[in-house]
C-alpha cells in the first residue's frame, strides 16, 4: 500500500481541507484511494468519506497496537493519511499518539503543512525544526498555506531553498472556505448544507495550487506487519446499532472486528423512532443526541424498545440517552429512556478531554481496553454501580467511570481497542 501523511506544526494550519481538497481532487482523477484520521475523531472521517467516496479509518497510535494499526493501513488504494494537531503532538508524559507515531510505524512521508500567515523567513526556522527533531521521520514535501502575497511567497521560497525539501504549492489565503463548528468541532458532513460545492471548491483550490502529480510521486509503501490484528472482541453475538446523526460516533474498525468475528451487527434509527431489531445487546453511541433531546424524549417507539431489549451498552450521547433526563443548552429538561439513575446538562458546559484507561467492574466488557473522553456534558445526578475503573494517560487514577443497572450500561468512554 502506498500511502503519504499531511501533518502541520500546530492545529488550524489546514490540514482538514487541504486533505479534504486534494481526497475530492484524485477522486475527480479517478485514482484509487482511501484516507485515514491520525488519533480519535468522529467529525473529519466522515468528511473524507464524503470527498473521496469511501470509508475513512481511524488510525490510534496511542490506544492501538502497531500491528493493528498496519492491518487496519493495509490496502492496494493509495492512504491519504491527516494528522491531528502538530506532527510530533500526543498524550502525556512523552507525547505518545502523535501523527509522528504512525508516520514511524508505517513508514510512510509527510507532507508538512505551513501555515505562514504571520510570518515570512522565519518559517525556514520551522521547517528546519521539523526536519531535524527526529530523524526516523520524513519530511517529504511542504505546502505553503494562507500565503498573503506573491511578494510573501517569494520571501518565504527563497528563505526554505535551502533546506532542499521539495515545496509542492502554495496557497493563497481563502477567506470563503471556511468549515462550520460547534462545541466538539465540526457540523457532521451530514448536516452540511452544500457539501458538494464545498469539496469541488477545495478540489479546485488544491489542483490549481498544489503539484499533485509529485506530492502523490512522494508516496511510498508502508512497512509490513509482523503479528495479527488485536481485535476488540464482540461484546455479544447479535448486535443492534444506533446509527443517525443523533447517534453517529461509532468507529468503523470496531464494527468491523465485530463482524469478522462472527457477531451480527445491524443498524437503526432512533430519530426516525425506530425500535432496536431483535439482538442479544443495543449498541447506542455517542453523537449529538443534545441537539435532537425533544425528538428523541417523544419518539416513544424507540424509548419502548431499549426499555425491553435485553441488554443496552451507552457510550457519551449514547449513555445519556439512557439516564433519566437531559438538559438542554437553552435549559429545557428533557426526559429519556430512565433505565440509569443519570442526569446529565449542556446548561453549564465543562469541557471532559484525554485518553482512558478502562478496567471494567461488569457490563458487556471481558478485558482493558484504551478509550477516548471527549464532551462538555456536566453530570448533575450518577447513582449506582461504576462500570470502569480509569486511569489517564499518565496512569493516574480518575474518579470510576459509568454505571451499570442490571443488563444496562453505558460511560463517557469511546472505546477504541483492547489493552
Amino acid at each position: 500500500m502506498p500511502g503519504l501523511i499531511l501533518s502541520a506544526p500546530c492545529s488550524a494550519s489546514g490540514k482538514t481541507i487541504l486533505s479534504l481538497g486534494l481526497l475530492r481532487a484524485l477522486k475527480n482523477r479517478g485514482m484509487p484511494i482511501r484516507s485515514a484520521k491520525s488519533g480519535p475523531d468522529y467529525i473529519d472521517p466522515c468528511f473524507h468519506a464524503a470527498a473521496s467516496g469511501a470509508e475513512c479509518l481511524n488510525l490510534d497510535a496511542w490506544a492501538m497496537a502497531p500491528d493493528t494499526i498496519h492491518h487496519l493501513a493495509a490496502g492496494s488504494e493509495t492512504l491519504i493519511i491527516e494528522g491531528a494537531m502538530g506532527l510530533f503532538d500526543g498524550a502525556p508524559p512523552n507525547g505518545k499518539g502523535a501523527t509522528a507515531d504512525l508516520a514511524r510505524i508505517l513508514g510512510l512521508p509527510v507532507i508538512l503543512i505551513l501555515d505562514v500567515s504571520h510570518q515570512a523567513q522565519s518559517a525556514a526556522a520551522i521547517a528546519l525544526g521539523f526536519k531535524t527533531l527526529d530523524p526516523t521521520i520524513h519530511i517529504g514535501g511542504l505546502i505553503l498555506n494562507k500565503v498573503g502575497s506573491p511578494r510573501h511567497e517569494r520571501m518565504v521560497r527563497k528563505a526554505l531553498k535551502p533546506l532542499n525539501i521539495p515545496i509542492l504549492g502554495s496557497i493563497m489565503r481563502q477567506k470563503n472556505l471556511q468549515t462550520p463548528s460547534r462545541h466538539l468541532g465540526l457540523v457532521q458532513a451530514a448536516e452540511h448544507t452544500d457539501l458538494e460545492t464545498f469539496l469541488n471548491q477545495a478540489a479546485h483550490i488544491v489542483e490549481k495550487n498544489i503539484d499533485i502529480d509529485a506530492l502523490i510521486a512522494l508516496a511510498t509503501e508502508q512497512t509490513t506487519p509482523t503479528k495479527p490484528a488485536t481485535l476488540l472482541a464482540p461484546p455479544a453475538q447479535r448486535i443492534s446499532v444506533a446509527y443517525d446523526t443523533a447517534f453517529a460516533f461509532c468507529y468503523p474498525h470496531v464494527l468491523q472486528g465485530w463482524h469478522a468475528q462472527g457477531a451480527e451487527v445491524q443498524t437503526f434509527s432512533p430519530l426516525a423512532n425506530e425500535p432496536p431489531p431483535p439482538c442479544d445487546l443495543v449498541f447506542l453511541p455517542g453523537g449529538y443526541p443534545e441537539l435532537h433531546a425533544g425528538t428523541l424524549a417523544a419518539n416513544e417507539t424507540f424509548l419502548n424498545g431499549l426499555r425491553y431489549a435485553p441488554a443496552i451498552y451507552g457510550e457519551c450521547g449514547g449513555f445519556m440517552t439512557l439516564g433519566e433526563g437531559l438538559i438542554d443548552k437553552n435549559g429545557t429538561p428533557h426526559r429519556l429512556a430512565g433505565l440509569l439513575n443519570l442526569e446529565t446538562s449542556f446548561a453549564e458546559r465543562r469541557l471532559h478531554l484525554g485518553y482512558r484507561n478502562l478496567t471494567p467492574q461488569g457490563g458487556p466488557w471481558k478485558t482493558n481496553m484504551k478509550a477516548h473522553e471527549f464532551h462538555y456534558a456536566t453530570t448533575l445526578k450518577a447513582v449506582g454501580k461504576p462500570l470502569f475503573k480509569t486511569t489517564d494517560a499518565d496512569g493516574v487514577k480518575l474518579p470510576d467511570m459509568g454505571l451499570e443497572n442490571g443488563t444496562v450500561s453505558g460511560s463517557f468512554a469511546h472505546i477504541i481497542a483492547p489493552v
